[in-house]
């Protein structure tokens, strides 16, 4: 059986193929079309076992895209499948699925509908979303499972979800906290469990999703009980250009003193601000070549930033009442042992100890042998995980 992963953006598309055997998940190839729409559009495709290639091509829309995916896939000469009808199925992931969808499903027309009814939560990524998805069933009768973002965090109470904002706004238009990365943080969480030999549902863990977009997540229970990101991805710790926690009064200032309408703000937030509005730069890696020159701006935005996720885990300690396992993942997380030492060392007090030699070698354990906590790096593997939802529900 083959699943087909799509991670459908508003002009470009990511896809990993995966061939499932006696339960493995065997990747076949991987790769991403991109500039859908413009000119200079194209598709960088990489089999599992051999070199990548790119090609360029004037790709008019998504519908186009997957077609060029498919017949790269087919291909005779650096295709991995002979035809289309080796695809049994395809995970798509949707960012925003709202209270209405507490797990991944098959897709229908009624959840196509799902997904378009949340637009005003996530008018960046759900339009994109069912973008996809369409063109995933222009293809032919496959059947199309929808992964959502948001689906991991239903299990978080009300008290961690509800926003102190007249009730009605949550009754009538869905306004509370919602949270996102969850395939990400869902996967880590487990993975941490199963490399401590202990069941999930007995460990404290928390997760850092920390990349160009970032948040943290605390499991107890086997359950996610709360997480930075709020109703959309702009809430919690400061990102590669999103601002994260910010006084709503400095909003009312910009609009009332500025004279700036909501579009502006809205852009100004997610697309100017955090490392990007501090430092001129978004990436983490340019942050930190700034600071170790002495570039002041430069060493204050990476303060923040280890502060804030540091706050974050320490409100959870608090909240879920200990912690078995720290957890960092994603791209900053995964390879920036400068960040996760900083972000580490503040919590001695708990009886972690950090290794700076695995630390630095980006070794799976991070900790010493004798610390109480253990902290991990264990990298995300979102479209795995997309690909064993969907086969798990078109399988049976």
């Amino acid at each position: 059986m083959k699943i087909l992963v799509i991670n459908c953006g508003s002009s470009s598309i990511k896809y990993q193929l995966f061939e499932i055997k006696n339960n493995d998940f065997v990747l076949l190839a991987k790769g991403l079309v991109d500039r859908i729409g413009e000119s200079g559009s194209g598709i960088n495709h990489k089999p599992a076992n051999a070199d990548s290639i790119a090609i360029k091509y004037d790709l008019a829309d998504h519908k186009a895209a997957m077609e060029l995916i498919v017949s790269t896939l087919t291909h005779p000469e650096h295709g991995v499948i002979s035809d289309l009808s080796e695809i049994n199925g395809v995970g798509h992931r949707v960012v925003h699925g709202g209270e209405e969808f507490s797990s991944s499903v098959l897709i229908t027309e009624d959840v196509i509908k799902g997904i378009v009814d949340r637009y005003d939560l996530a008018p960046l990524h759900n339009p994109p979303n069912v973008t996809g998805i369409q063109a995933c069933k222009a293809l032919g009768d496959i059947p199309n499972v929808a992964v959502f973002d948001t689906a991991i965090h239903q299990t978080i109470p009300p008290k961690a979800y509800m926003y102190a904002i007249p009730l009605e706004f949550y009754k009538k238009y869905g306004i509370r906290k919602y949270g996102f990365h969850g395939t990400s943080h869902g996967y880590v969480s487990k993975k941490a469990a199963e490399l401590l030999g202990k069941p999930f549902e007995e460990l404290k863990i928390i997760t850092c999703h920390v990349g160009n977009g970032g948040s943290i997540a605390a499991f107890a229970d086997g359950k996610c009980q709360d997480t930075s990101m709020g109703m959309t991805p702009l809430e919690g710790i400061v990102m590669g250009t999103r601002c994260g926690d910010l006084d709503p009064a400095v909003v009312l200032y910009m609009m009332r003193a500025l004279k700036m309408t909501a579009d502006e703000i809205d852009n100004l937030l997610n697309k100017k601000s955090g490392m990007l509005g501090l430092t001129g730069y978004s990436d983490m890696r340019d942050v930190n070549r700034l600071a170790e020159a002495g570039d002041e701006n430069a060493q204050t935005a990476l303060d923040m930033f280890c502060y804030q996720i540091q706050k974050y885990i320490g409100a959870y300690v608090s909240t879920i009442n200990g912690v078995d396992a720290i957890v960092f993942t994603a791209g900053v997380g995964e390879n920036d042992q400068l960040v996760r030492a900083k972000v580490l060392e503040n919590f001695s007090y708990l009886g972690l100890k950090i290794d700076h030699d695995r630390n630095d070698k980006n070794e799976t354990i991070l900790s010493t042998d004798d610390s109480k906590v253990t902290a991990m790096m264990i990298p995300t593997n979102e479209e795995l995980v997309i690909a064993q939802e969907a086969y798990s529900i078109i399988h049976g």
